[in-house]
């Protein structure tokens, strides 16, 4: 159950004091967004832990027991990490804090558009086991993944929270109607419908230039083969060069899929905030 829905069922029966990061300056823990929502007995989220965490929950609980509940304005309360936490981060860290309750939970106050994480899209082509793998890794992470497989019967019921399934025959028909800006993996059950779908992806990076990474599962010797059969429908060196293959973080040797999945995803957040060239 994601945070935001754990947030909203303790709603249901207690109000919270919602502590978010409002902005930071130098080295912190979390990031601008981050959140927590402290009630009496239990704590929804973090904003990293420590003492900053500490002393935050300890601010919120404070103003969670004040008389004024729930009518307390917001406060933003300003936590220098090193001189006054002792903590090695260094950084500033500006809180905000205000008191929620069911009522909160309105599409009207706003609150959900605020607290819900940004979500990058990913699309994976393919339903063995190292997609059941991803598909469960990636469910949890800011990633909105469309999951596509040409065979029925091949997705979990239920899906993992979030996750979007669709069968399309044949399986690179569903390329074009990708979310723009879509991080596509590629692990079908066939040599032949992987080579479909890169070749659909680089058809639309030409036209659009809006995948910003495009993922292959397999061997160097894979992709030599494949780089031969599409140069001959077309495709130049330079638009070969979109297409990662092996996938997953180097280093990581193990092949179980549960491991691959972790290398894969975390390459994926490597091409998040402009991290390092996954290729």
């Amino acid at each position: 159950m994601t945070e935001l829905r754990l947030l909203w069922d303790a709603l249901e029966r207690s109000p919270a004091c919602l502590v978010s990061v409002e902005s930071t300056q130098g080295s912190a823990p979390r990031e601008a967004g981050a959140w927590m929502a402290v009630f009496a007995g239990h704590i929804v989220g973090t904003i990293g832990g420590g003492q900053l965490e500490l002393q935050a929950i300890a601010e919120a609980r404070r103003r969670l027991a004040a008389p004024a509940h729930p009518a307390q304005p917001p406060a933003t309360q300003r936590y220098a990490l090193g001189p006054t936490l002792g903590q090695c981060c260094g950084g500033v860290v500006h809180l905000r804090f205000e008191n929620i309750t069911a009522a909160d939970r309105a599409p009207a106050s706003g609150l959900a558009a605020r607290l819900a994480p940004r979500q990058h899209p990913v699309a994976l082509f393919g339903g063995g086991h190292v997609g059941h793998a991803l598909a469960r890794v990636l469910a949890p992470l800011p990633f909105a993944l469309t999951w596509v497989d040409s065979r029925d019967g091949v997705f979990p019921d239920p899906a993992p929270e979030g996750v979007a399934c669709e069968h399309s025959d044949p399986v690179q028909q569903a390329v074009p109607g990708l979310a723009p800006g879509s991080r596509v993996l590629i692990m079908s059950f066939s040599h032949a419908e992987d080579l479909d779908v890169v070749a659909a992806c680089l058809r639309r990076q030409r036209e659009r230039g809006d995948l910003p990474f495009i993922g292959l599962i397999g061997s160097r010797t894979k992709w030599a083969s494949f780089q031969h059969r599409l140069r001959d429908r077309g495709f130049a060196p330079a638009e070969l060069g979109h297409v990662t293959c092996p996938i997953g973080v180097p280093g990581i040797t193990g092949k179980e899929p549960e491991v691959i999945a972790v290398a894969v995803a975390a390459q994926l957040l490597m091409t998040l905030r402009g991290g390092p060239d996954p290729g």
